[in-house]
């Protein structure tokens, strides 16, 4: 049975494709599920995908993935990144590996943003790729719970 990854999108990433497109890009929320689907399919992983403007429901989520025992989180918090405490406590106290991604350079932007709550409890932390940084998330957690020689038969499945 392939291991889930939960792929969670906080506030306002429901808006993507016509939110700030300078900044964002074009590509939609659809669009990014379907990036994250045909990424972990690529794996041998399920996705989980999920987006709330509520905070609560982020923590619930995170909770449900570490009660699954998925094989990881990847979440783009958005604006909470830089707010909630809460967030980040929950990513402290699961024992999953966990990939932050930024859509946009945060370190390029205003100097608020160069704050992540989520960051330091984290795994890894992606930004500035665009959308592309959730696809570079899913590969990443998969080098971590896939072993080396799983991901060597996948590879050579891949090219037959």
């Amino acid at each position: 049975m392939a291991k889930t990854v939960y792929v969670l999108n906080g506030p306002n990433l429901n808006l993507l494709g016509t939110r700030q497109p300078e900044i964002y890009g074009h590509e939609t929320l659809g669009d990014v599920e379907k990036l994250c689907r045909e990424t972990a399919q690529r794996h041998r992983l399920t996705i989980e995908f999920r987006q709330s403007n509520h905070e609560g429901d982020l923590l619930d989520s995170i909770h449900e993935a570490a009660t699954r025992n998925a094989a990881g989180i990847v979440i783009n918090a958005g604006a909470y990144t830089h707010t909630s405490l809460a967030l980040r406590d929950a990513v402290a106290a699961i024992e999953l590996p966990v990939v932050e991604v930024h859509i946009s350079n945060v370190f390029a932007r205003e100097k608020f943003r160069h704050q992540s709550h989520i960051a330091p409890v984290a795994r890894a932390s992606i930004c500035g790729f665009g959308v592309e940084g959730y696809a570079l998330a899913i590969a990443g957690l998969a080098a971590l719970v896939t072993p080396r020689a799983a991901r060597a038969d996948a590879k050579s499945g891949e090219r037959t």
